[in-house]
């Protein structure tokens, strides 16, 4: 009796996983210790993310939604089963993951943590003057007042009461609340110097003899011959602004505008993406973008702006760094709010423990890397008392600094040790290193992937034979050599966001790297001032737009050729080889599912009978290319269909994808199953067709195991080998060890970075600097 007690204790100390088939998942059965930490890794599309968040994690979520009332549930997003045979043992998963904030307009860190919300309460409560309650100081509310007469029956009667309305909100009335105005830059329009006939107006498509410039000269309103600098104010106003009036040209009537209203209408107002490329580049040049001149950019009223705390207004603690906050916040001493109080400074000094304190609460959330929106989205959790739940983390340690990384693995430790199960997908050897358990999935990657290769203690990891045990003491060593600069782009007097008035010349023809802690300043040195240059190309990890009906093969173009080669074999239309389009099947009108929504319950999607999941009609598959029909070519990886296409374009662009990793990659998958990294290396693939051209890539590590990485750096090396140059922001120690020029920022994060602390040789800095960069480029070459 007592042994089968405690062979039921210990059954329940287990999660179990039983045939997991999910995406490319083959039957697999794995155990995973509760109230452990757990490192899930493996190379790059072997199947983690697939075990952890759409088989573990999605299964949770969808047996908690399911104990809601049916009333609930219709109002929840629908979880689809994944396909197991059995998940046993789960507790309440969290994930916490890298998705970025939305990018709206009126979210910022503030508003995304409740914080704002709290500083409002306090405001509305010990603000001196008191101006109103806590929505007096929401920049989304605006001020409204209102009357009217209001008819209504009562005891039979009709009775007519006249009533008013008040409404007190902090938004800024002139930039409702955003902090921005747009204006258009006049000079970018057209040149002062000349007239109309010498073709003063630089509007692309605007050639001085043709339609779109003659309806100014010979409208009568301005002399067609007389330069712009010179105009009376009556004829710049005609020019510039005046409203649609009728007029006669060439004995056409004809409808005259003011050049502002008219680009704003056929220019400035569209979809920028959907644009032609030298129009998007002259509406980024038109339009400026600058800080409210009534709120200074705080998106507040006069009335918010002037309630104060200790000489402090809302608009001065959103706008503090948030170590600063935390500070001034220890000065605010009132017994009435001393609940709220507590709240506010623990929530705070959150942010300061996960290593987010150069943030301000004024910050937008949708400029937050990937990384600092997952670590934001920890701290409610922090603090929590819930134990015995399983938190689920993608790569927590994205945009981390090493020295960023040794409190973001204490920050795991502290959640596992108050009793929760944490699941980690990592490739880090300083994450695996403090890990409990480790499962390492392979060997290889999409279809050759799958299967669970060792499972174990981070001893066990290091003797076994799989790629990441192989690789796991492997380090990249700094260069005998490197390259000499061939030029150098002159950046000065930078200033965006926390940089301090930086000068630097960034190298041409060599490998670049630009690092420092997490806030240091990186990305609004280089983001901010690099893409101004010519022939620069920027490769980030921001999500690829594009529907499931979006695929490797649309996003790149391959498709296109390929329909093409199929038209011209076959002699029919290349229309006819888009699921989307004139080849779709008619039942499942080319998603290859039939989606049957059933309310409350979960959406069901089962394979479509009539084209057995291709997309394809009947009539589109009989069409066959060197031996094979569309959606076979559409099966095939990149690495299969470079060898299947052989020359031309298509070719190119598919070899190119396998030199960035990711020749795994099926033509015809969801881009939406892409991973952050994945995106970006898709997006290189693309926009490696220049050669002289200025690639500037953020975090390309993201998402790669330690085998991977030696094939990026190679590839970094064919890029420069080739005439590019390269500049990447990185973190990696190994693609620190292999640069040819190392630009270091800080010396720490927020206001105390934003200036160079470095720059040299990887030689120079490991032999030389006392930077926290070079200290730990030093550790790792000398490990």
């Amino acid at each position: 009796m007592p042994d089968t007690a405690v062979h039921v204790a210990d059954s329940h100390n287990v999660i179990r996983v039983v045939g997991a088939r999910e995406n490319n998942l083959k039957n697999v059965d794995l155990e995973i210790p509760k109230r452990r930490l757990t490192v899930f890794t493996g190379v790059s599309g072997s199947g983690k993310s697939s075990l952890v968040f759409a088989t573990i994690a999605n299964e949770s979520q969808r047996l908690i939604n399911e104990t809601y009332p049916t009333f609930v549930q219709q109002f929840m997003g629908q979880l689809n089963r994944p396909d197991i045979d059995a998940l046993e043992n789960v507790s309440p998963a969290i994930v916490v993951d890298q998705e970025r904030m939305g990018a709206n307009a009126r979210s910022t860190v503030g508003t995304a943590t409740d914080v704002q919300a709290m500083l409002r309460l306090l405001f509305s409560r010990i603000g001196s003057p008191h101006v109103g309650s806590p929505q007096a100081f929401s920049f989304n509310v605006p001020s409204v007042s209102g009357a009217g007469a209001v008819t209504f029956e009562k005891g039979g009667k009709k009775v007519k009461e006249r009533r008013s309305f008040q409404i007190t909100g902090g938004m800024c009335p002139r930039c409702e609340g955003l902090g921005q105005v747009s204006d258009v830059d006049l000079d970018e329009l057209f040149d002062r110097t000349k007239s109309l006939q010498e073709g003063a107006i630089t509007i692309p498509g605007y050639n001085a003899d043709g339609w779109m410039v003659r309806g100014f000269t010979e409208s009568g309103f301005m002399d067609p011959a007389k330069p712009i600098k010179d105009y009376t104010e009556q004829e710049l106003a005609d020019f510039l602004y005046k409203e649609p009036t009728k007029v006669k040209i060439q004995n056409i009537n004809m409808t005259y505008e003011g050049l502002v209203p008219k680009i704003t209408k056929s220019m400035l107002q569209k979809d920028r993406d959907a644009l032609q490329p030298h129009i998007r580049a002259f509406v980024d040049r038109a339009v400026k973008f600058m800080p409210c001149p009534e709120c200074k950019g705080t998106r507040l009223n006069e009335g918010a702006r002037s309630s104060t705390i200790g000489g402090v207004s809302i608009a001065d603690a959103a706008a503090m760094q948030l170590t600063d906050l935390a500070a001034w916040l220890e000065t605010v001493d009132d017994p009435s709010v001393a609940p709220l109080m507590t709240g506010l400074r623990d929530t705070v000094a959150s942010f300061l423990d996960i290593g987010l304190g150069y943030l301000s609460l004024e910050r937008a959330s949708g400029t937050l890397s990937g990384g600092e929106a997952q670590r934001i989205k920890m701290i409610r959790h922090l603090g929590s008392a819930l134990t015995d739940v399983t938190y689920v983390f993608d790569e927590p340690t994205a945009g981390l600094h090493p020295h960023d990384i040794q409190r973001m693995n204490a920050l795991l430790q502290l959640l596992r040790d108050k009793g929760n199960t944490v699941l980690v997908v990592e490739h880090k050897p300083e994450v695996i290193e403090i890990a409990d358990h480790v499962v390492d999935l392979g060997p290889g990657a999409g279809r050759a992937g799958g299967e669970v290769m060792f499972q174990g203690d981070v001893a066990g990891l290091r003797a076994s034979d799989t790629i990441t045990g192989r690789f796991f003491d492997h380090r990249a060593q700094l260069k005998p050599a490197t390259r000499t600069a061939k030029a150098s782009l002159p950046i000065r007097g930078a200033t965006q966001h926390n940089l301090k008035d930086v000068d630097v010349d960034i190298p041409l023809g060599i490998l670049t790297v630009v690092t420092g802690v997490a806030g240091s300043g990186k990305s609004s040195l280089i983001h901010g001032n690099v893409p101004s240059f010519d022939d620069v190309v920027v490769v980030d990890q921001s999500p690829i737009k594009g529907s499931r009906r979006s695929s490797p093969a649309t996003y790149t173009g391959v498709l296109d050729a390929v329909r093409t080669a199929f038209a011209k074999a076959n002699g029919v239309k290349p229309g006819l080889f888009s699921a989307n389009s004139e080849g779709a099947c008619p039942a499942c009108k080319g998603l290859g599912v039939i989606i049957t929504t059933l309310g409350f319950t979960q959406t069901v999607e089962t394979l479509c009978d009539l084209c057995e999941g291709s997309g394809f009609s009947d009539e589109v598959l009989e069409y066959t290319l060197d031996g094979k029909n569309i959606a076979e070519v559409l099966a095939m990886t990149a690495a299969e269909a470079s060898e299947f296409i052989a020359k031309g374009p298509a070719h190119t662009t598919l070899a190119r994808m396998v030199d960035v990793g990711l020749g795994y990659l099926t033509l015809g998958q969801s881009l939406n199953t892409l991973s952050g990294g994945e995106r970006q290396r898709l997006k290189l693939a693309i926009s490696m067709a220049k050669k002289g051209a200025i690639y500037v890539l953020d975090e390309p590590t993201t998402g790669l195991h330690l085998a991977d990485v030696d094939n990026l750096l190679a590839l970094l090396d064919r890029l420069v080998d080739a005439g590019n140059s390269v500049i990447v922001i990185e973190h990696h120690q190994a693609v620190m060890a292999h640069a040819d020029w190392i630009i270091d920022l800080g010396p720490g994060a927020g206001h105390d970075g934003g200036r160079i602390v470095f720059e040299g040789t990887p030689h120079d800095l490991v032999a030389d600097a006392e930077t926290l960069t070079a200290r730990h480029l030093r550790a790792y070459v000398g490990g």
